[in-house]
């Protein structure tokens, strides 16, 4: 007798292969029989009319900011995802060296206001990570080990410095950590010049680990952004992921298809690179990212007195009129910019810069600085900045995985806080609904595959990602013709439809009919020697 069967659904292999009729059995936490299956189990799931698949992977996520505050993970679970990577762009919670908490909590406010922090090195973090609904990948943010090593010292390390950041990161690769992420388009990691990112690269090599880079520019310079990503794999032989994949900025729509070019080429030529985006225009940074580089430089409160000076902002006037928003470009209006969490004034979620200006009477960069102080540099808001053109042209192509770039958020408790981006409740079900069932911008099955197969391929997972008699038991139930994002900007926690969706995690049921089981099954993944996870 089989723990789970899941009977009469139609099942998508995670391969790219169409869907085919069949049955699903679970034992413990694995499959145990994939086609026609036979005998009884103590759990039956009638699929009939609904699609069976691999359980979804977030490749790229920051849940690592609210899954201790929100372990059941429902804004992701609930779309079908199994697998989250997080510590994304440079960011990772750990390690958090002694005497030095406050200064990564006050780094990470806009991005993790909630989230209690503490002393922690990088092993001590994956071995007491708490149980959540969703296997959880951890990645080590080289802005994190500067900060650590550095502060947010503009300028290059000394060798004493760089050996520092480099112990720092072995520790957490020995730990089981899948790679180091980084995050170029903003201190400190914007002071970090190529050749720093390249001599931790072959530290990644030697660990057979792997380098999430948020790029140095997603706008202006896009396309040096690409190269410089690439020759870390090229020089290094290390695996890259480009994530959250754009060209951002009235000036640059449309080089989409060059970049997604250049990724192709590298590939023929043998480097081990891919890239993510999420399916939406907006994207979502903390609102003091947006400014030039050198305004956060010595920290939080020094950005906080820079702001309040006139000269500060008349050269970040100057620079905007030049340059457009740092990483972002060119965007059509103040319009464009919308306040999603606010931590000291949250009354203000949902409003843009332009509606504020206008509500004071007041130039929008000097709103801009204005509420930025208030907030304490804790403002997080969403850039609206991504040609739909281009949104199309990367989920189309096979080099592009899928990423929501989002939190596991619900609408209840310290997490339903703010305004944040609907990508958190609706990335997944978004395509499948939009760019699979009403433009057939891609077929059924290779959209799965690109949440699935292919995303266990770039990470070296062991043993999901596929349908496959011994792989791991995550799976996810739904009806192809009922499973649409719901969430919007205007408002965002709303989980999507479909009543008869059902998730299973290692084996054990999370969201049955659309309704939460309250069960934590998640793992901590972690990369062995040979660069596999499991």
């Amino acid at each position: 007798m089989h723990d789970i069967l899941i009977r009469n659904g139609m099942l998508f292999d995670g391969a790219g292969h169409p869907g085919a009729a069949g049955d699903l059995a679970i034992d413990g936490d694995r499959i145990s029989a994939v086609g026609r299956v036979t005998g009884t189990a103590h759990k039956t799931i009638d699929a009939t009319g609904l699609a069976v698949a691999p359980g979804f992977i977030d490749i790229k996520t920051h849940s690592d900011f609210t899954l201790p505050i929100n372990p059941k993970a429902e804004s992701k679970v609930r779309q079908g995802v199994t697998t989250e990577i997080i510590g994304h762009c440079g960011f990772s919670v750990a390690p958090a060296l002694p005497g030095k908490v406050e200064m990564l909590k006050d780094y990470l406010s806009p991005s993790a206001p909630w989230l209690p922090f503490r002393e922690t090195s990088f092993p001590d973090y994956l071995n007491t990570f708490p149980a959540v609904a969703v296997n959880a990948g951890m990645l080590v943010g080289h802005n994190t080990l500067r900060l650590m090593v550095m502060g947010m010292a503009e300028r290059a390390p000394s060798q004493t410095e760089l050996a520092q950041m480099i112990a720092l990161l072995e520790d957490a690769l020995k730990a089981g950590a899948l790679g180091l992420s980084s995050g170029l388009f903003t201190p400190p990691g914007s002071y970090a010049a190529p050749e720093e990112m390249i001599a931790l690269g072959h530290v990644l090599k030697r660990h057979n680990a792997a380098y999430f880079t948020h790029m140095r520019d997603e706008s202006n310079n896009v396309i040096a952004a690409v190269e410089e990503a690439i020759a870390v794999g090229e020089r290094c032989g290390v695996h890259v992921e480009i994530v959250h994949f754009k060209c951002s900025g009235m000036d640059n729509w449309g080089k989409a298809a060059t970049a997604l070019q250049m990724i192709a080429d590298a590939r023929a030529r043998g480097v081990d690179v891919d890239c993510d985006s999420y399916p939406y225009a907006a994207g979502s940074n903390p609102l003091k990212n947006l400014l030039p580089p050198w305004v956060q430089a010595g920290g939080v409160d020094a950005m906080l007195a820079r702001l309040r000076e006139r000269d500060t902002r008349e050269r970040i006037r100057a620079d905007i009129a030049r340059d457009g928003l740092n990483n972002w470009g060119r965007i059509p209006s103040w319009d464009c910019v919308q306040i999603s969490i606010s931590p000291n004034l949250p009354h203000y979620a949902g409003r843009t810069i332009a509606e504020i200006a206008a509500e004071r009477n007041a130039d929008p960069v000097d709103t801009l600085c204005d509420y930025l102080a208030d907030d304490k540099g804790a403002t997080r808001v969403l850039v609206t900045s991504i040609s739909e053109d281009d949104i199309r042209t990367i989920i189309a192509s096979p080099l592009a995985l899928v990423g929501s770039d989002g939190n596991c958020v619900a609408p209840y408790g310290t997490v339903s806080k703010g305004m944040p981006h609907p990508r958190f409740y609706g990335t997944f079900p978004k395509i499948l609904t939009r760019y699979v069932r009403e433009q057939n911008t891609l077929p059924l099955e290779r959209a799965i595959h690109k949440m699935t197969g292919a995303t266990a391929r770039a990470l070296k997972l062991k043993d999901r990602g596929l349908l496959k008699e011994g792989y791991r038991a995550d799976v996810a139930v739904f009806d192809p013709a009922d499973f649409a994002d719901r969430a919007t900007y205007a408002d965002p926690h709303q989980f999507p439809s479909g009543a008869r969706t059902t998730v299973i995690v290692n084996g054990t049921p999370v969201v049955e009919n659309a309704a939460h089981t309250g069960a934590l099954p998640g793992k901590v993944l972690r990369r062995d020697a040979t660069g596999s996870v499991s």
